[in-house]
């Protein structure tokens, strides 16, 4: 007979516990202990009750397993397909998180009417309607002036996990689309949908049904107000991708950046435009970012960031102003807090600005985020020449990371930089003295190699061949 037990789960980390605390020790969490009721069934021998992936598993010598070079299907949306390696695998598991609002409904929308000119997909909902659906597919449809829906896309309400795998098993799809795993449940579990037992259980489920069948699966997850995918950390363990839509709701871009896959590189980043008919690919987002850019305007520099494998060019404005309160202000809005104070530090300490009596505001252009410190000279720039109220020269573009004695480090993947620079049209690129030559850069782009951030702030704001090293002038 089952033996029945409560226990309380925490519904950000999983850590379970006997009784109810108000905080979680594990993750610090508050009031996010929940109760479980657990039903534990007595343990039988036999082989009908063992799991497994497909129930009769042999060992195999490695030499003789087939696959060389996993099989992809080939994916229309091009910057979909790069974040993803290269293609969808077959029997690959995706895990899609992102702010509400932020569009993955429409990505996976439009990547099942895609996919469905050649594959047979079903597109599960637990939290819209078919008639909702098809609602915003008719949109799509009309912004690209096609008429016809494809007819090898199912759409089913639904969310119970065993009617979903029912319909998998009458189907027989190519590819399976969750939407989303929060609210997935299983009826022989007593925990609400959502619920850290539910969310792994669902999640695990669904997997065994990839690995075992050949069915792609992409999931969309919620996320916390931390930007985390809700529910236990073993989710991302799981699954083989886990993808982050990105972006500011009031910004058109949107940055689908891959966090982890078995199938291909990491850190890797497809941008997006949002419009009325849908999210549109942007193939090049260093000219979209650079579009609106106000040429010789003070407090402005451009930087080349490292997305993944793939150089973007962002322009990073700064301004200075005096403040009107006893303590500065720093005010950033896609770099690092901690960043923006070390780099405000040297510009005071090694370069002779006065910041203290200045707040000061640093913006990346196009509602980018910026975590690698190789834009540390490009906003250093930027607050240099808002303080001095000189322009950065307009063809040059600035890469170097800052210490803290002012020198200059150099970043890796330097040589892609450069190439992504020239081919915009930039002439100039003031960047770290390389003590070991280790890539080839492009001709055609004259180098200006600095060892401090006092010499790259002269060279970037030298104008008709002023040294403008000094105080600001009255």
């Amino acid at each position: 007979m089952a033996k029945t037990h409560t226990r309380f789960v925490c519904q950000e980390c999983g850590r379970a516990a006997a009784s109810y605390m108000g905080k979680c020790p594990q993750c610090g969490s508050f009031n996010s202990m929940m109760e479980e009721v657990v039903h534990e069934e007595p343990f039988a021998k036999g082989a009908g009750n063992l799991r497994g992936l497909s129930g009769r598993s042999q060992p195999h010598p490695i030499s003789e397993v087939g696959g060389d070079v996993e099989d992809r299907v080939h994916l229309p949306i091009g910057e979909f397909a790069r974040v993803l390696g290269g293609g969808i695998v077959l029997g690959s598991i995706v895990l899609i998180g992102g702010d509400p609002g932020i569009g993955k409904s429409t990505l996976m929308l439009q990547m099942a009417m895609e996919m469905a000119n050649t594959q047979r997909v079903l597109y599960v909902s637990g939290e819209e309607s078919e008639r909702q659906i098809k609602m915003r597919a008719l949109r799509l449809l009309a912004a690209h002036d096609k008429k016809e829906l494809p007819k090898n896309l199912l759409l089913v309400t639904e969310t119970n996990l065993e009617v979903i795998l029912n319909h998998v098993r009458d189907s027989k799809p190519d590819l399976l689309i969750v939407d989303s795993i929060q609210t997935i449940y299983l009826s022989n579990m007593d925990s609400s949908a959502g619920s850290v037992s539910q969310v792994r259980e669902c999640a695990s489920q669904l997997r065994e049904l990839a690995k075992s069948s050949g069915i792609s699966v992409f999931m969309i997850g919620h996320v916390t107000k931390d930007g985390a995918i809700a529910g236990p950390r073993v989710l991302e363990h799981i699954v083989d991708t886990v993808l982050y839509l990105e972006g500011d709701r009031f910004q058109a871009y949107r940055l689908l950046r891959s966090v982890k896959n078995r199938f291909g590189a990491t850190a890797e980043v497809g941008v997006f435009e949002m419009r009325e008919g849908g999210l549109v690919e942007v193939t090049n987002p260093s000219e979209a970012f650079l579009a609106e850019r106000l040429i010789n305007a003070a407090g402005s520099a451009i930087a080349v960031t490292m997305e993944g494998t793939r150089p973007i060019l962002v322009e990073i404005q700064g301004l200075t102003s005096p403040t009107q309160f006893g303590n500065a202000r720093r005010t950033p809005n896609g770099v690092d807090f901690n960043r923006l104070l070390l780099i405000s530090a040297v510009l005071t300490r090694r370069v002779g600005l006065k910041l203290a009596e200045h707040d000061v505001f640093v913006n990346v252009v196009g509602g980018i985020q910026i975590d690698e410190p190789a834009a540390d000279l490009a906003i250093a720039a930027a607050i240099a020449s808002s303080w001095k109220d000189m322009p950065v020269r307009a063809e040059a573009v600035l890469i170097g990371e800052i210490g803290l004695a002012g020198e200059l480090r150099m970043p890796g993947q330097m040589a892609a930089r450069l190439r992504e620079a020239q081919k915009l049209g930039f002439k100039t690129a003031i960047v770290p003295k390389a003590i070991r030559k280790g890539e080839d850069y492009p001709r055609g782009i004259e180098i200006i190699e600095v060892r401090s951030l006092d010499q790259a702030l002269d060279a970037a704001l030298k104008r008709d061949g002023d040294v403008t090293r000094g105080k600001k002038s009255a």
